[in-house]
C-alpha cells in the first residue's frame, strides 16, 4: 500500500505544462502593449512569417531564423484568453494524464512538441501567407486524445496497444472520432466561441495534431506492441 497517496493521480509533467500555460499568460498580462505584440510575434505561429522568409523578407518578424523554428512549438504555450487556457488545461488533465502515465515525462514532452509541430505544419499548408497568429495547446491535446484511444478503448490501459487497423475497426473508437470531428466542425465555423475572444478556431491545426497522435503513437509507446496475427 502506498504510504502517502496523492490526492489527484496527475503526473507532475502535466501540472508543469499547465503551470507554464498560466505563467506565460500572466506574463503577457503585465507586458506593455508594444512589448505584448513583440512577444506574440516572436512566439506565436504565424504563416506569414514563412511566406515572408520565402520571398526574401526574413527580417519582417522578430526572432529571425530561430523563431521560424521554435514557433512550431512555442505557440502552444500562448492562449487567447483565460477561458481558452482553462479549457485547454482541463482537456490536458483529462487526456494528458493517462498518456503521461504510460509514456513517462520525457516521452510525453517530446511527443507533445511533435504533435504541436504537426498541427502547425498542417495549418501552414492550408493558410500559407496568412497573417493571423495561431496560439494554444489544442493541436497537441488533440494528439493526446488520438494517442489515448490507441490503448484505452480496445484493451486494458496497461496492455500493449493494438494495431491501428484493429483500433479503427472498433465501434467505440469510430464514435469517439466522429464526435471529435463534429465538435471541431462546430467550433471551426464559429457556432461556439471557446476562446472567449471571438477568434477563429484553427481546426486544421487540431486535425494535424490528432492525425500525428494517431499515427506516431507506436514510435513513442514504451509498452511492447501486439504482434499482428
Amino acid at each position: 500500500m502506498q504510504k502517502n497517496p496523492p490526492i489527484f493521480n496527475v503526473p507532475t509533467v502535466v501540472f508543469a505544462f499547465i503551470a507554464v500555460f498560466v505563467g506565460v499568460h500572466l506574463l503577457r498580462q503585465f507586458l506593455e502593449l508594444e512589448a505584448g505584440w513583440e512577444f506574440l510575434l516572436t512566439f506565436a505561429f504565424i504563416p506569414q512569417r514563412y511566406a515572408a522568409a520565402a520571398a526574401g523578407h526574413a527580417g519582417m518578424f522578430p526572432g529571425g531564423l530561430a523563431a521560424d523554428i521554435w514557433s512550431f512549438v512555442t505557440y502552444m504555450f500562448l492562449h487567447g484568453s483565460w477561458t481558452h487556457l482553462a479549457i485547454n488545461s482541463l482537456w490536458m488533465l483529462a487526456f494528458g494524464t493517462p498518456l503521461a502515465v504510460r509514456f513517462g515525462a520525457w516521452r510525453f514532452i517530446v511527443f507533445s512538441f511533435v504533435l504541436a509541430a504537426a498541427g502547425a505544419a498542417l495549418h501552414l499548408s492550408v493558410y500559407w501567407g496568412e497573417m493571423v497568429p495561431v496560439v494554444g495547446a489544442s493541436a497537441a491535446i488533440s494528439g493526446h486524445m488520438a494517442a489515448v484511444i490507441r490503448f484505452s478503448m480496445t484493451a486494458p490501459v496497461d496492455a500493449p496497444a493494438q494495431p491501428l487497423v484493429r483500433v479503427l475497426s472498433n465501434p467505440r473508437v469510430l464514435i469517439f472520432i466522429a464526435i471529435w470531428f463534429g465538435i471541431n466542425f462546430i467550433f471551426g465555423i464559429g457556432i461556439v466561441d471557446v476562446t472567449g475572444t471571438g477568434a477563429q478556431i484553427a481546426w486544421e491545426a487540431h486535425l494535424g495534431g490528432f492525425l500525428a497522435g494517431l499515427l506516431l503513437f507506436p514510435f513513442f509507446d514504451p509498452v511492447a506492441r501486439t504482434r499482428s496475427s
